[in-house]
């Protein structure tokens, strides 16, 4: 693992700039991460708006060998939609009094362009401690169409936990997502490099699957672009310009089809949880319908839930916290998450 150092100190103040605005936006619970661990080395200059930090700071010190060409702080709604984030990119780590050897690296949706750090990143960490289980939510940068940088950012928290899960007592970690998540959820487990960085099992709610076809616009341009329309004549002859135009389209062609990802279903793709909503009216069902046939086409473990009603993003927002927007299907939900995540510690 290379890692580069840095100065603590600087990076310390960086990090924990809060905004007077920022501090008065924070979730309808108490808890907070035990840690948050950073990817990369902080820019002295950089900020953040998050209110939810760690009660110690930590950094990994990997190389950042692509940035996502993003700058400025990030930005931070009053639901805690975390945006911008660049060279921040980071995870909070939540301990369980009682670990039951399993782990899950959430990632939180927002269409690639910016994570519900609270409903689909703290509300899941409160739900997990409470069955033993240890989480780290990931914060990962947007990829301002740099498609790589996302997956880079869960690849690397991967491998940070994977080397430091006996001190955690943790013998088995999965990845779980919501929407823009649950596409790079099921990017982690469909194009892991190795077995540090594959996951032992999925959690993909309501996930984005195809960016070919019945997709989710912002997360496929966020993602990679839209092909022909990011080019500009800008004084180019027309044969310069109409050759560029059919380079940016097969290119295009090419990061859609790659990014589609019941294509990379295989037999050794983990065992996959999929949950969503018949009137998801932002991803359409069938995107989890066509990961899932590929699945059982490759005899991967698969289970799907589809409620009725509920729409979109529901994610982990009960009554507790704020309107749930599955409360007739939200004990379903957890029954079968639960038990799901029992028999993948049983494996």
């Amino acid at each position: 693992m290379k890692r580069i150092l840095i100065s603590l100190a600087a990076a310390l103040g960086a990090a924990l700039l809060l905004s007077a605005a920022a501090e008065a936006q924070t979730p309808n619970s108490k808890l907070r991460p035990d840690e948050t661990v950073f990817l990369y080395a902080a820019s002295s200059e950089a900020q953040t708006v998050d209110p939810v930090y760690g009660k110690k700071t930590t950094y990994a010190g990997f190389e950042m060998k692509e940035a996502n060409g993003l700058t400025g702080p990030e930005t931070l709604s009053e639901t805690g939609n975390l945006g911008n984030i660049n060279d921040l990119a980071r995870f909070d780590l939540y301990f369980p009094k009682k670990p039951n050897g399993q782990m899950l690296i959430v990632c939180p949706g927002g269409g690639y362009k910016y994570t519900s750090s609270w409903n689909e990143g703290l509300y899941v960490a409160k739900w997990m401690l409470e069955r033993g289980i240890t989480v780290a939510v990931v914060k990962y940068r947007m990829p301002n169409q740099h498609h790589r940088v996302p997956l880079t950012d869960v690849q690397n928290t991967f491998r940070y936990c994977r080397e430091h899960a006996a001190q955690w007592k943790v013998s088995q970690i999965g990845v779980m997502g919501f929407s823009a998540g649950g596409h790079l959820a099921a990017t982690t487990e469909t194009m892991y490099v190795d077995a540090v960085t594959k996951p032992d099992f999925a959690v993909l709610i309501y996930p984005v699957i195809s960016l070919e076809q019945d997709t989710h616009r912002g997360t496929h341009v966020n993602l990679i672009g839209r092909g022909e329309g990011d080019v500009l004549r800008d004084g180019k002859s027309l044969e310069a310009y109409r050759k560029e135009l059919m380079e940016s389209r097969d290119r295009h062609e090419k990061l859609a089809r790659k990014y589609s990802l019941q294509r990379q279903v295989t037999a050794s793709t983990p065992a996959t949880f999929l949950a969503l909503c018949t009137d998801d009216k932002t991803v359409p069902a069938i995107n989890s319908i066509w990961m899932y046939e590929k699945l059982i086409e490759n005899k991967v473990p698969a289970e799907m839930y589809i409620y009725p009603a509920g729409g979109h993003g529901w994610g982990f927002t009960t009554s507790e916290f704020g309107t749930d927007k599955i409360e007739p299907y939200r004990k379903e939900f957890f029954a079968s998450l639960d038990r799901f995540l029992a028999e993948q510690r049983a494996k």
